[in-house]
């Protein structure tokens, strides 16, 4: 079995307040992935723009931001040997309207609204996703992670727990 490589997965406001999207969304996320962290967070502006800050001067930056700030959002640290591309695969096109088309079963066809409003965000590389882990996790440590965490969560054993919704060593 391959090592497990992470990624970031963010539940946009809207799905978090969406009772079906969420529920749906979080059975794709612990049905093929290994939860490895999980919190909610409500981003004020500021930390929103700090996050975003590469898309700076964009047109949809403002709007993006605004949005992000606009309500909680679930933050899930996730592995699988191919974990980036697992996560974007099931998210689908960014642009709502060509994920329709082209993958009408991904995340972003069933729940996504419009390109800002599209559901999740999945890091795009291997530093994108350690960046954006470090961001939101700061005390996680990617060196224990590699070094003690990652086999254990690997080959187990592990349970899921619902109520942290996140897998666990098992005792």
């Amino acid at each position: 079995m391959q090592k497990l490589q992470l990624t970031l997965a963010i539940i946009k406001p809207h799905a978090v307040k969406n009772p079906i999207a969420l529920s749906y969304i979080r059975n794709v996320i612990k049905n093929k992935f290994v939860v490895i962290k999980t919190k909610r967070v409500s981003l004020d502006k500021e930390t929103a723009e700090n996050f975003y800050k590469e898309h700076v001067g964009k047109f949809f930056y403002n709007r993006l931001v605004t949005f992000m700030a606009s309500g909680c959002i679930d933050l899930h640290v996730i592995g699988h040997s191919n974990a980036i591309e697992l996560w974007r695969r099931l998210l689908g096109p960014t642009k709502v309207y060509k994920a329709q088309f082209e993958e009408p079963y991904c995340l972003r066809s069933l729940f996504g609204i419009s390109d800002t409003r599209n559901v999740a965000h999945g890091s795009d590389s291997p530093t994108s996703a350690e960046r954006e882990i470090k961001f939101f996790f700061p005390d996680f440590s990617f060196y224990d992670w590699h070094h003690n965490d990652e086999v254990v969560y690997r080959k187990g054993p592990i349970i899921f727990n619902d109520f942290l919704f996140q897998h666990v060593r098992r005792l």
